[in-house]
């Protein structure tokens, strides 16, 4: 049996990182004639804690293409390239202090297909329903992971999007959905990351969510009281608008807590603000690391190892 693979083949980092070429035609052919190959591949994938002796976690997130969120910047398909997403999180994840990564079960398949899932933190993204730009996106259902396929697979913890509309009632139902689904992640003894927002639909009919450290700390008191038990919630917060609100804002809950990476722009400037604003939230007792994608995918220079190094050396 053959099993899908990163080929031989290599292309240059801007840091001279070795940046693998996966061979889509391998993993055609394992899905096509041995689909059982990832259940195996994910029971013989080598684990770890979800945290290591340093309490910190790096994760790069790569859920957006299951919500039909495919651009960066003005790139409006940057993401849509299955392979070269591929080869950029084998990249990412090949970097020292990279913990893992989080994704939807058709990537993650990918990776455990390719071997590239080894002593890493894998999450399964939970809930995907509510598509970017649809009248239905505030209503984001559980289209993922279940807890129970966490579980089966082997995988170290789940990840899951609640957005609040107070305007919209439908929101309760999104709320007592994700109470739900933490009481099933908590009976599995399972980490589950919440990642929650005020949001609110503008004039032009696009969702918007509120970075004021008003509504940033109301969404954590709301997030953190989900479910029957909190033993194995985590959230995962933006930063505010004003990075200087986050030390108040953060103290509205004990919980354990990473950062939101984001959309950090394209300029050299805007960059540099948004790392700034990371390394001053990571020094807050309740923050244990970050968990960013598309910034440091498909940075503005193409230089994947770079941006990722960089993140890392925040913590």
């Amino acid at each position: 049996m053959r099993a899908g693979r990163v080929a031989g083949t290599h292309h240059e980092g801007g840091d001279g990182a070795r940046q693998p070429r996966v061979d889509v035609a391998e993993l055609v052919h394992t899905r096509t004639h041995h689909p059982e190959a990832i259940a195996e591949a994910a029971l013989r994938r080598a684990r770890r804690p979800l945290l290591n002796e340093n309490g910190r976690l790096m994760i790069v997130a790569a859920d957006h293409p299951a919500r039909g969120a495919l651009g960066v910047g003005d790139r409006k398909l940057a993401m849509a390239n299955r392979a070269d997403l591929l080869e950029r999180l084998c990249l990412a994840l090949s970097r020292p202090g990279v913990d893992g990564v989080l994704a939807t079960a058709d990537i993650l398949d990918d990776l455990l297909l390719l071997g590239a899932l080894d002593h890493k933190v894998v999450m399964g993204s939970m809930n995907r329903g509510g598509l970017q730009g649809a009248s239905f996106e505030l209503d984001d259902r559980f289209t993922g992971h279940r807890p129970e396929d966490i579980q089966r697979l082997g995988f170290d913890a789940g990840k899951l999007l609640l957005r609040i509309d107070y305007d919209d009632p439908g929101s309760l139902t999104t709320l007592e959905s994700t109470a739900r689904a933490i009481d099933a992640m908590a009976a599995h003894r399972l980490p589950v990351f919440v990642e929650p927002f005020i949001s609110r639909r503008g004039p032009d009919g696009r969702v918007r969510n509120d970075l004021s450290a008003e509504a940033v700390t109301k969404s954590i008191a709301i997030a953190s009281g989900l479910g029957g038990s909190s033993a194995y919630t985590w959230l995962k917060v933006p930063v505010t608008d004003n990075p200087d609100d986050m030390a108040q804002v953060m103290e509205t809950s004990t919980l354990p807590a990473v950062l939101l990476g984001g959309d950090i722009g394209d300029s050299p400037e805007e960059q540099v603000a948004a790392y700034e604003k990371w390394r001053g939230a990571l020094q807050l007792p309740t923050v244990r690391g970050l968990v960013v994608g598309r910034s440091l995918l498909y940075p503005a220079d193409g230089d994947v190892a770079a941006a990722v190094d960089t993140a890392v050396g925040l913590l």
